[in-house]
């Protein structure tokens, strides 16, 4: 089996000179790089664990890679089928459950793409489609729950 492997590096920018003394003491704030990537992506947790709403947080970022990855397989089977996709964007959305403990999990995602292709006589299976690009894509396939799709496609 091919195997392909991704690396990234973390760098906690968040250390207001008491390092993580107590819970109030440092931010979550970090940068997300990748080697041979040009921008930083600056993180930090969901404002509801103390951080900062106008950065990323994990869960913001695992949401959209589900839906990017999701959206890439589709255009791939659409072209794949001559389906000629004119535009295509998605309004996902995701609940995580937290855990009496603290921790939490992803427990539903819906992905809400608005499609819109070239000819209408295609509308029902650009649809059909998207239940194949849910099999065939890698984040959904590394989840542990069932990955809802809502999909809207309309004609030019």
């Amino acid at each position: 089996m091919k195997k392909h492997t991704y690396t990234s590096t973390i760098v906690w920018t968040g250390n207001k000179g008491q390092g993580t003394q107590d819970y109030r003491s440092y931010t979550r704030n970090h940068d997300i790089m990748i080697d041979g990537k040009y921008d930083t992506i600056k993180g930090s947790s969901d404002p509801a664990f103390l951080g900062d709403p106008t950065k990323y947080n994990p869960e913001d970022l695992f949401l959209s890679s589900l839906s990017a990855c999701h959206m890439l397989w589709y255009l791939h089977l659409c072209a794949s089928n001559q389906i000629t996709v004119i535009e295509y964007i998605d309004q996902a959305s995701g609940t995580l459950e937290m855990a009496k403990n603290g921790s939490g999990q992803f427990t539903e995602v819906t992905l809400n793409p608005s499609v819109t292709i070239a000819d209408k006589s295609d509308i029902e299976k650009a649809n059909e489609l998207h239940k194949e690009a849910n099999k065939m894509c890698f984040i959904a396939n590394s989840c542990n729950f069932i990955i809802k799709h809502n999909p809207k496609t309309v004609s030019v």
